[in-house]
């Protein structure tokens, strides 16, 4: 970088139109070389810069004698073959060693003069303290590493937030199967809103949740941990799903009316002819019952999405579910899955689940198919739960 004096300098040579002095006390470099490199004239800026004294350097050292090993690979393999070829290169970042043994960051121009003849005469070269972007360069480096380090942090953390919020086994029910799969969009580096959980009440008495948060990241993160704790605790008390929603949209409006969320939630008590399900839906995709020899059938009333008004309404269903009969939960990652613009659908759905079959076998068929439509690369979370009743323990 010039000093002010260098610059003062030069101002006022270029007031008084002193060719010397201009060239001398310019606020850079100037340097001539032969077309071999050995340095012929040096400007008084350049001498400052570097420590060097002129007798140092006109007619005993070339330019690429002043320059880090590195440097000199560079010089001999690209500066020195392009000036030859182009008869000029501009900004080439290099490091001059001074006198004192120090490293100084510069900016190279160069331009080769020829004779009449076309024969090399002579090589100037104009050097630009790059002190200062060097270090804005490193600082930017340094950023840039911490921010992957930070990118890095909060991926693992994603990942270890979006753990919690799904089951990681599904739960052992005598006389039910249960079987579920959650698959995050993209590389499932981010926290997805989709979630589902299945939890005893009583004894004979389960609750079974599978919902979408509007959103992703953390935030949708930590509205889906809100929900299912708020499910889980509002169960113990309130045995209609219907109210249950009703409670959970009025703790979403309460907590943050910018998020809301859609769900499923099925309550199933046991008695002495089997299993009994109600169920309630507050914007979600109804459930789907599967009987043999029977094409699935949506099951429930669709009602207002949770946490988004005020008042809302939910309805609410029962229904018995007999031995090899099947209740299949699903968020809209499956109808919504897009190839080429062209959705899954609801029917590839009904095709996939019209063969009878285990849940695990239900919940791989689904999934299975939805991941090859969408080429394997999902844009939106995937969540699936599947509920069978069996035979008696």
């Amino acid at each position: 970088m010039a000093t002010p004096d260098a610059t003062a300098a030069f101002q006022q040579a270029l007031l008084g139109d002193d060719p010397a002095a201009l060239y001398d006390k310019a606020p850079c470099g100037y340097l001539s070389t032969t077309p071999d490199g050995t340095i012929v004239k040096v400007n008084e800026t350049f001498l400052t810069w570097t420590g060097f004294v002129a007798d140092e350097l006109v007619g005993q050292r070339r330019l690429v004698d002043l320059l880090t090993p590195g440097g000199r690979i560079y010089h001999e393999t690209h500066l020195a073959p392009m000036l030859l070829v182009l008869g000029q290169v501009k900004e080439i970042a290099l490091e001059v060693v001074t006198a004192d043994g120090a490293r100084l960051p510069v900016l190279v121009n160069a331009v080769l003069d020829r004779s009449a003849e076309g024969e090399p005469r002579v090589v100037r070269v104009a050097v630009f303290d790059a002190t200062e972007r060097r270090r804005y360069e490193q600082e930017l480096l340094l950023a840039k590493r911490r921010a992957e380090e930070s990118e890095r942090h909060a991926v693992q953390l994603a990942k270890a937030l979006q753990q919690t919020l799904i089951p990681p086994t599904s739960p052992t029910i005598p006389g039910l199967q249960v079987a579920a799969a959650y698959r995050p969009a993209g590389a499932g580096d981010e926290v997805g809103g989709d979630f589902y959980d299945v939890f005893q009440i009583a004894d004979g008495d389960w609750a079974v949740v599978l919902g979408d948060v509007c959103g992703k990241g953390v935030e949708a993160g930590v509205v889906t941990s809100l929900v299912r704790h708020t499910v889980r605790s509002l169960a113990v008390s309130e045995a209609s799903p219907r109210d249950l929603l009703g409670q959970l949209n009025a703790v979403l409006l309460s907590e943050d009316p910018d998020r809301f969320c859609t769900v499923a939630l099925l309550r199933l008590r046991r008695d002495a002819e089997g299993w009994q399900v109600t169920a309630s839906s507050g914007g979600h995709p109804l459930p789907l019952l599967l009987r043999p020899g029977r094409p699935p059938t949506t099951f429930g009333e669709p009602g207002m999405i949770v946490g988004a008004f005020d008042p809302a309404y939910f309805s609410e269903s029962t229904v018995r579910l007999g031995e090899g009969e099947s209740l299949f939960l699903y968020t809209d990652g499956v109808p919504e899955a897009r190839r080429d613009g062209e959705l899954f659908g609801e029917e590839r759905l009904l095709e996939a689940l019209a063969a009878p079959g285990a849940p695990p076998d239900l919940i791989d068929r689904v999934l299975d198919q939805v991941l090859e439509f969408q080429r394997h690369h999902p844009r939106d979370d995937i969540a699936l739960l599947a509920i069978c009743a069996s035979a008696s323990p």
